[in-house]
């Protein structure tokens, strides 16, 4: 663990927060534990957080600008054709979801309670990525004109079927890559403009 220095609390938690997100599942995360673990007292990290939900509250927005960038970057090495935008943008997705399912969980899960506007706000920025792909394969004819969200839903129930799969220990994570393909292939020609 990186040692803890005075005004990084706040990411030092949050690190360590996610670590044990990854191992243990978010019933088991306490602000007293993190902050045995950091080295601080057990009051110190109610500085940053007000009480457990405020962290992972936290926790979940900053998966969703992860999520966010991870998408950005995976587009924007994919190049200008839409095919292989699609796919990159998918692969990025299910590497998250599949590398990370408990803070994607924690992710959804947060974002539909009462009160957690700034968590839709946060997700809105992957998500608006994913509605402006789909969006542009039907301006290039790609896929069939109509209201992006009802495609969009589509694509993303597949790609979060594939990865419930891979995360349930249903199907082999070396397949995952191959699935990913064929899925996209099987949503671009459904899609397609007839």
């Amino acid at each position: 663990m990186p040692a803890y220095h005075h005004g990084n609390l706040r990411p030092t938690l949050l690190a360590a927060a996610e670590r044990s997100l990854r191992q243990h599942g978010a019933g088991q995360l306490s602000l007293r534990e993190l902050a045995r673990e950091a080295g601080v007292s057990h009051a110190a990290p109610r500085r940053h957080f007000a009480d457990r939900q405020a962290l992972l509250d936290a926790l979940a927005e900053a998966g969703f600008a992860r999520l966010d960038a991870e998408l950005r970057a995976a587009l924007a090495a994919a190049g200008n054709d839409f095919g292989p935008r699609l796919h990159a943008m998918a692969a990025a997705y299910l590497r998250f979801a599949t590398e990370d399912a408990a803070l994607l969980e924690l992710m959804f899960t947060g974002k539909h309670r009462e009160g957690a506007g700034h968590l839709v706000e946060a997700a809105a920025g992957p998500f608006g990525l994913m509605h402006g792909l789909i969006a542009e394969g039907q301006a290039q004819g790609m896929l069939e004109p109509g209201a992006p969200d009802r495609a969009g839903i589509v694509l993303f129930a597949t790609l979060q079927g594939i990865a419930t799969l891979v995360n349930g220990n249903l199907l082999e994570p070396e397949l995952l890559d191959g699935i990913t393909e064929t899925a996209v292939d099987q949503f671009i020609r459904g899609s397609r403009r007839r």
